[in-house]
């Protein structure tokens, strides 16, 4: 399926108008790992969204408690419309009334290496891992760092989904929870939440 296609939900949701998010019509350097970010969004509620590049977008899902390092910690996470390439790098306010409004910072982002394999230690294409409803991959972030795994564990007839975000392997000894978010801070700019909605109401 084509980018445009994917994207049409995301676009739908969005008056381009009025917010800042990318429109995703620019092209992105496909070569290399793929990318991965991890972006805090004061919104309705504060919640963690977690993004992996698939192909041409990013998939994604809404992570209430954020990711952790310790593999007893199972998250909840709720898949959320693809979101373009570019998403990767933002950070800003969304207006008030628009879909989503509120503070975004990147808490974290890098590659990832795809580690999905079948019951013969064959690798599996990650698309199609999450399609059948579990991907293990490697994150190197500048925060996150080891394997993890996203697991679907409840499909409804309404098609409403629900997926566990889990650290496998041994617990990270700076990786147990997550940090508060309000306090947290971009590892692309350094500012926190506060102080990106601060900056935003200057201009």
């Amino acid at each position: 399926m084509a980018a445009e296609d994917r994207l049409r939900t995301y676009r739908g949701k969005r008056d381009f108008e009025r917010t800042r998010e990318p429109s995703g019509r620019a092209a992105r350097d496909g070569d290399g790992a793929p990318r991965f970010v991890v972006q805090i969004h004061d919104a309705r509620r504060m919640h963690f969204d977690f993004r992996l590049q698939v192909d041409d977008v990013l998939k994604s899902w809404s992570v209430p408690k954020g990711p952790s390092g310790d593999p007893g910690d199972k998250r909840l996470a709720v898949p959320t419309e693809d979101h373009p390439l570019e998403y990767e790098d933002f950070e800003g306010v969304i207006p008030k009334g628009e879909y989503g409004g509120g503070t975004v910072i990147v808490w974290d982002r890098g590659t990832y290496e795809p580690l999905s394999h079948d019951r013969r230690g064959r690798p599996v294409d990650f698309a199609e891992s999450l399609e059948h409803g579990h991907a293990t991959f490697r994150l190197h972030g500048s925060k996150l760092h080891g394997e993890y795994a996203l697991t679907r564990f409840r499909s409804g007839a309404d098609g409403e989904e629900a997926w566990l975000l889990v650290r496998k392997g041994p617990a990270r000894a700076e990786g147990h929870g997550t940090p508060d978010p309000r306090r947290a801070r971009s590892v692309r700019t350094g500012r926190t939440l506060a102080q990106v909605a601060s900056d935003a109401g200057r201009r």
